[in-house]
C-alpha cells in the first residue's frame, strides 16, 4: 500500500507563475512505512523550537517552527545539504501569514521539482507547512500545507449593558451584538440599582454585582452565555457601590474597591461557576469611581478613581486574583472612567472627570499591564459610563453622564485600540452609573 499525500503552492520567478497541482508523491511502499509517514505528517517526530518572530530564519532538518509574522514577513533559508527523509515543519503561529507571509529559500536545492531561482511564497492565514526531502530530483516536497479553517472563537463575542440611573434606579439591560450593535431594552430582572459593577466568569458568562438601591447592596445577578440575566443571588461580602470589576485567570472574576460609607479597597473573587467569595483584605489605595479591565489574556487591572482627590494610580491583578500594590499614575488623574479589553490581550481606560469637567481621552493598557500616556479623546465627553468587549477582540464604551444630562451614545474600540466617533444614539434608555460585561 502506498501513502499519497497532496500539496499545492505557487512558485514565482523568472517572470512567470507555475501552479503545481495536488499530484501525490509516493513516500514508501511498506505498511509500516505508511504509518510512520502519517505520524511524521502530523509533526509528531519533530523537535519544536521557540516562537520565531524575526524576519529571517535558517532552518534545521528535524525541527518544527512556530512562525509569528505579526510584525514582519519571514524569509526562511533551508539547509544547504539534505538527505532523503529529512523533514521540517513551519506553522502560522498567530494566523498572520495572509498579511505577512513567509518566503522559502531552498538554498541551492530543488523545491517540489523546481530549482532555487524560483521564489516560494506562502500567504494564507493558519497554514501548517510540512516538507520532506525526497532526493536531488524533486528536492523538498510539501507533504502537508493545510490551512486551519475552523479556528476556535477567541474572546467573548457579545456584551451586555445593564442597570443604572435615569429618572430613577433601573434594572433593564441592552445586549451588544458581535458587530457592536446595541439592542433595545430588555425588561429588568433582579433588583433595580445603580453604581454597580460587572465582569465575566466561566469563559463565556457574566455577572452584575453590588450597587445602590435605597441603600447599599451586595446582591448579584448571573448572565448566561446567551445573555439572559438571572434573578437575584443574595449578597456576599461588604455591600458597597461605585466599585469596579474585571476578569482574571481566563475564567474567573474579581469585584474590587468602592464605597461602603467610606472608601474601601476590599475585593471579592468570583469563581469559574459564578460564586462570589467573601471579602479579601484590600491592597492599594482605597477609592471609588474607578475602572477595571483584563489584559494579557488572564490578568486584570484596576485604575484611576477618587479618594477625595482625583487619582491615576493602577493596581494589577495576577492570574491567581491577587491584587498588587499601587503603580504610580500615568495619564490624567480622574474618576468616573470605564474600561474594557481589546485585541485579545490588551485593555483601555476611557472618559471620566478630572474635576474641571468631563473628558473623552483614553489610556491604553499593554499586554503586560503597562498603562500608556493620554490619547486624545474621540467622541462626546462624559463620565459615569460603562464598557465591555464584543466581537472577540474589540470593545465598546456606552451611555453615561454628559454636561446637561444623560446619554445612550456609544463609541466602538477597534482591535488595535482606536476609539471611533459617536455612534447614533441607541434605542436603549439613557442613563449613567450602569455596568457592562461580555459573554459568548
Amino acid at each position: 500500500m502506498s501513502g499519497i499525500i497532496g500539496s499545492k503552492l505557487n512558485i514565482r520567478g523568472s517572470g512567470r507563475i507555475a501552479k503545481l497541482g495536488t499530484d501525490g508523491q509516493v513516500l514508501t511502499s511498506s505498511g509500516a512505512g505508511v504509518a510512520a509517514a502519517f505520524e511524521d505528517a502530523a509533526g509528531g517526530g519533530l523537535d519544536w523550537q521557540t516562537i520565531v518572530t524575526g524576519s529571517t530564519l535558517t532552518a534545521v532538518a528535524g525541527n518544527g517552527y512556530w512562525i509569528d509574522t505579526t510584525s514582519n514577513a519571514c524569509t526562511i533559508t533551508l539547509p544547504a545539504t539534505a538527505s532523503n527523509g529529512d523533514e521540517i515543519m513551519f506553522v502560522d503561529y498567530a494566523r498572520n501569514w495572509g498579511t505577512n507571509g513567509i518566503v522559502i529559500d531552498s538554498n541551492g536545492l530543488n523545491y517540489q521539482g523546481d530549482d532555487d531561482t524560483y521564489t516560494v511564497e506562502y500567504g494564507t492565514d493558519g497554514t501548517a507547512l510540512h516538507i520532506v526531502y525526497s532526493g536531488a530530483t524533486n528536492g523538498w516536497i510539501p507533504i502537508e500545507d493545510d490551512t486551519v479553517e475552523d479556528v476556535p472563537t477567541k474572546g467573548n463575542q457579545e456584551g451586555i449593558f445593564g442597570f443604572g440611573h435615569g429618572a430613577d434606579t433601573l434594572g433593564m439591560t441592552n445586549l451588544v451584538s458581535n458587530a457592536g450593535v446595541v439592542a433595545t431594552d430588555v425588561s429588568a430582572v433582579g433588583t433595580a440599582r445603580e453604581r454597580l459593577a460587572a465582569c465575566g466568569y466561566g469563559g463565556d458568562k457574566g455577572i452584575f454585582g453590588y450597587g445602590k438601591t435605597a441603600s447599599l447592596t451586595g446582591v448579584t445577578n448571573l448572565v448566561s452565555n446567551a445573555g439572559v440575566v438571572a434573578s437575584d443571588v443574595a449578597g456576599v461580602g461588604t455591600a458597597r457601590y461605585i466599585l469596579a470589576a474585571c476578569g482574571y485567570g481566563g475564567d474567573k472574576g474579581i469585584f474590587g474597591f468602592g464605597n461602603d460609607g467610606s472608601y474601601t479597597a476590599v475585593t471579592n473573587l468570583v469563581s469559574n461557576t459564578g460564586v462570589v467569595g467573601t471579602d479579601v483584605t484590600g491592597v492599594g489605595t482605597a477609592r471609588h469611581s474607578l475602572g477595571a479591565c483584563g489584559y494579557g489574556e488572564d490578568k486584570g487591572i484596576f485604575g484611576f478613581g477618587y479618594d477625595g482627590s482625583n487619582l491615576g494610580i493602577t493596581n494589577l491583578v495576577s492570574n491567581a486574583g491577587v491584587v498588587a500594590t499601587d503603580v504610580s499614575a500615568v495619564g490624567t488623574a480622574r474618576y468616573g472612567v470605564a474600561a474594557c479589553s481589546y485585541g485579545g490581550d490588551k485593555g483601555i481606560f476611557g472618559f471620566g472627570n478630572a474635576g474641571s469637567g468631563y473628558l473623552a481621552l483614553t489610556n491604553l493598557v499593554s499586554n503586560v499591564g503597562v498603562v500608556s500616556s493620554d490619547v486624545t479623546g474621540v467622541g462626546t465627553v462624559r463620565g459615569k459610563l460603562a464598557a465591555c468587549g464584543y466581537g472577540g477582540d474589540k470593545g465598546i464604551f456606552g451611555y453615561g453622564n454628559i454636561n446637561g444630562g444623560n446619554t445612550n451614545i456609544t463609541n466602538l474600540v477597534s482591535n488595535t485600540g482606536v476609539v471611533a466617533s459617536d455612534q447614533a444614539a441607541t434605542t436603549g434608555t439613557v442613563r449613567y452609573y450602569l455596568a457592562a460585561c461580555s459573554f459568548n
